[in-house]
């Protein structure tokens, strides 16, 4: 049986998780994604909506429910999930809860090249983001107190993860500036010494290189 399509996108997930509840038309699905604040979860182009809704659409994993009209406002056109789409919404729902997938960032990319600074300078830079996050985090968890004594604790799972991973940042982070603040992290004085020599050590050089031809699978000696 051939594997069937997945829908690319997030947005297209929480919209066919909302037709999956009762069909909607697409103003109602923004209203609604907005209100249950599922733009803090992942980027939504608001724009696209109506495209995603489409493509949806388009490929069978939603239909036409209906139009309505209410007084002098246009014909609004319902849509409700099909059964392929219910179909698609749970196997991609299974993956995404059972396969663990790295989550790369902005902030990974930064770490890998922030050589390119000095460390004083780096040193200053984390300590203003592990400032924001800690002020961030003390409100988020302050909104979570709050919102949990309103809702049940299986609506705000998303919220608690969120959390949960940007304090392990901030303590990773805190973690980081303190070896570097106390020099005491492996590699810092060959870092100073790039940025105060400008050259390279031919030893990191060689680190280059030994990548370029790939790095035995074992240890000598195993």
């Amino acid at each position: 049986m051939a594997k069937r399509r997945k829908v690319g996108n997030l947005l297209a997930l929480s919209l066919l998780s909302l037709l999956a509840q009762q069909p909607m038309y697409p103003y109602e699905m923004a209203q609604t994604l907005r209100a249950r604040g599922k733009d803090k979860n992942f980027k939504i182009n608001w724009g696209s909506l109506y495209t995603v809704v489409n493509n949806l659409e388009k490929y069978g994993f939603i239909e036409e429910a209906g139009t309505v009209r209410e007084g002098r406002q246009p014909e609004r056109t319902t849509y409700q999930i099909t059964a392929q789409g219910l179909a698609e919404l749970r196997d991609w729902l299974a993956e995404l809860l059972s396969v663990p997938e790295d989550e790369n960032s902005a902030f990974v990319t930064a770490l890998s090249e922030g050589g390119i600074l000095p460390p004083d300078q780096v040193i200053k830079l984390l300590t203003i983001r592990l400032a924001t996050l800690d002020r961030d985090n003390a409100a988020h968890q302050a909104d979570l107190k709050l919102w949990s004594e309103r809702l049940p604790r299986i609506l705000l799972l998303e919220t608690e993860y969120q959390l949960a991973m940007r304090l392990a940042q901030a303590t990773w982070v805190r973690g980081l500036l303190r070896e570097l603040v106390e020099g005491t992290i492996d590699g810092i004085e060959t870092w100073r010494q790039i940025h105060e020599t400008g050259e390279i050590p031919p030893e990191f050089r060689e680190l280059d290189e030994q990548a370029k031809r790939g790095w035995p699978e074992e240890p000598d000696g195993k």
